[in-house]
C-alpha cells in the first residue's frame, strides 16, 4: 500500500455528456463526448484530463529526477504533450494508447532519454498504466 501524502477527490455526473467537480470547486468543468465520437464536443472529456494530468505529472516527475542530482537538468522551458487517443478493444469495449512528447531543449539526447526513461518509472501516471495502456515516448532535444 502507498503511503498517502495528499489525495483529492471528484464527482462526475452525466457520463461523458455531463459535468465533473472537484469537492474543493477548483475544477469545475463540462463534459461532452468529442464529435468524433458522436457528441457535440461543447465541453471537455475524459482523454483531454487524463491527457493533462499526464503531461503535467510526468515534467514534474522529470524535475524530481533531475533535483536528485544523477541527471541532466530540466530546463526552463521544458514541455511535455501527452496524446491520449481512445478506441474500441479487440475483445471489447474500449482502449487507450499515449504518446508523451516531451522537449528538452538544449540537453543532449543521450542525457534526455536517460533522465525520460528514470522519469518514466517514477511518475504515479506512468507506473499506474504500465502494462494496461501501450506508452510511447518522444524525446526532442533541439530548440
Amino acid at each position: 500500500m502507498t503511503k498517502i501524502a495528499y489525495s483529492t477527490r471528484a464527482t462526475a455526473t452525466g457520463g461523458r455528456d455531463g459535468r465533473a467537480r472537484t469537492d474543493d470547486g477548483a475544477l469545475d468543468v463540462a463534459l461532452a463526448s468529442p464529435k468524433e465520437l458522436g457528441g457535440n464536443g461543447q465541453g471537455n472529456n475524459p482523454e483531454q484530463l487524463f491527457a493533462a494530468g499526464y503531461a503535467a505529472c510526468f515534467l514534474s516527475a522529470m524535475k524530481f529526477v533531475s533535483s536528485q542530482g544523477q541527471h541532466a537538468k530540466v530546463p526552463a522551458d521544458a514541455s511535455v504533450s501527452a496524446t491520449v487517443g481512445i478506441g474500441p478493444r479487440e475483445d471489447k469495449g474500449f482502449g487507450l494508447a499515449v504518446t508523451l512528447s516531451i522537449s528538452l531543449p538544449g540537453v543532449e539526447q543521450a542525457d534526455a532519454e536517460a533522465l525520460v526513461a528514470e522519469a518514466d518509472t517514477v511518475c504515479p501516471y506512468s507506473h499506474a498504466v504500465r502494462g494496461n495502456i501501450a506508452v510511447a515516448l518522444e524525446v526532442v532535444t533541439a530548440a
